[in-house]
């Protein structure tokens, strides 16, 4: 039932991953593109990209269909949707008892029904915010209505919805404290779930406390917000959400335990697709054929810990260019993710580590002087002498060079942040909630030249 859990050795051998690492593409060997030719050995239409999910070896596609966006009147164009995304490979559509006022499950329900059932994987939610549904029974009731409108006997991905919007005690009392959260597991291992896990927004305390007891549950996926703007920036959310964990720490984090990560919101509602007018043209200048939205789908697609990306299509011409994107993915390469980190930047501005040299964090097991290289980054940025991610740029080998000369000289060997093991015995200590591995490992970066 997707329970199988792999170490950490094991997972890392079977995706070549290397979690730490910033805005750099991972290996790209779990990338896999099916039925690419007919039995005659000519071409065949669907050459969608597809990933493994772990524990049952299914192929899904990276390009998954959210379906929270569909019209609420229009049975025949969701419909005409559903067939073409089916016809071109995409396999896995996402709802909630949520969306659309009630009543997305049922129209998804009446599209995908009309297929054979292992054309497609659903996934859906537990969407219990009322407090009334934080009653087991009731919380139930939801639970069974989603199999009667989507018109299955089993869910292939179930989520708890939304967890951290309110911090740990809310949780605790939406699926913990009701047992809600038992009666999943023993559904999954009844087989009437699949795959369990669930999507964050929010309170990184809740993602953090769920993840570090992934031995208990054995989650089989999670769903994050991640885009080229929040894989350092999420702090920058206007949109109501509370945000205090980047994506890089939330999809190292999942990649470093072994669980494969879902995606949401890849072009943050829409706000990637209106970037500046300069933006665009620097993005223009390498590929001249794409817009912003094949750049950012490309972006956290090229990640190889990623099982699917959802994306929102109400219209046909969303649905043909996100599937001719991932058909198949061609990924970023290392130029395009330093353009694409320079653009972030801009819109966000760079960052100084937000370190007040407290020592809270010390001693590191492994030696590393993390107030020491901290304030040295701080300082390097401050006075214009840290390189900036475009290595295009006239002064960028002067500077790297400059800062790498600089930072052998004044921090020791043994205390670089190159030691740095990610063993997280930092994180908890430190009050500023500063995520100690993912800063220094740009650092490192920086000293690699990446």
């Amino acid at each position: 039932m997707g329970n199988k859990k792999l170490n950490r050795r094991e997972f890392l051998k079977r995706a070549s991953i290397v979690t730490g690492g910033a805005m750099a593409m991972m290996a790209l060997d779990p990338f896999t593109s099916l039925a690419r030719s007919n039995d005659n050995g000519q071409p065949g239409e669907n050459r969608m990209t597809y990933r493994t999910q772990h524990g049952t070896g299914e192929k899904i596609s990276l390009l998954g269909f959210g379906m929270m966006r569909l019209p609420r009147d229009n049975q025949e164009l969701v419909n005409q949707l559903v067939d073409y995304a089916i016809a071109h490979g995409v396999n896995y559509f996402d709802t909630s008892p949520r969306y659309g006022g009630g009543l997305n499950e049922g129209i998804v329900g009446e599209a995908l029904s009309r297929h054979p059932r292992d054309k497609y994987y659903i996934a859906t939610k537990m969407s219990n915010y009322d407090e009334t549904l934080w009653v087991l029974e009731e919380a139930k009731k939801m639970y069974a209505n989603s199999f009667e409108k989507l018109r299955v006997d089993y869910i292939d991905y179930y989520l708890m919805h939304g967890v951290g919007q309110d911090g740990l005690g809310t949780f605790n009392k939406r699926f913990i404290n009701n047992g809600l959260l038992d009666f999943l597991v023993k559904e999954r291992e009844a087989g009437r779930i699949r795959h369990l896990g669930f999507s964050y927004h929010g309170n990184v305390e809740v993602f953090d406390w769920l993840v570090d007891h992934n031995d208990d549950y054995h989650w089989d996926f999670v769903q994050i917000q991640m885009n080229f703007l929040d894989w350092r920036h999420a702090s920058l959310n206007k949109d109501g959400w509370k945000k205090d964990a980047d994506a890089e720490y939330l999809y190292n984090k999942l990649t470093k335990a072994g669980i494969q990560v879902v995606v949401m919101e890849p072009l943050r509602g829409g706000a990637l697709a209106k970037i500046s007018q300069e933006s665009v043209d620097q993005l223009k200048a390498m590929r001249p054929n794409d817009n912003v939205a094949q750049w950012a789908f490309r972006w956290v697609s090229s990640h190889s810990n990623i099982l699917t990306t959802l994306s929102g299509m109400n219209v046909m011409e969303h649905l043909v260019e996100n599937v001719a994107t991932h058909s198949p993915l061609e990924p970023c390469t290392a130029a395009e993710n330093d353009l694409l980190e320079k653009i972030a930047d801009e819109i966000a501005g760079i960052p100084t580590v937000p370190c007040t040299a407290c020592a809270y964090c010390m001693p590191c097991p492994f030696g590393v002087d993390i107030p020491g290289n901290f304030t040295f980054y701080n300082e390097a940025m401050n006075n214009k002498l840290l390189p900036l991610p475009d290595k295009s740029s006239p002064d960028y080998n002067a500077k790297q060079k400059q800062f790498t000369q600089l930072y052998l000289k004044q921090i020791p060997a043994e205390a670089r942040a190159n030691q740095c093991m990610d063993c997280e015995a930092c994180l908890k200590k430190c009050p500023q909630q500063i995520r100690i591995p993912n800063q220094l490992s740009r650092i490192n970066n920086i000293l690699r030249g990446r």
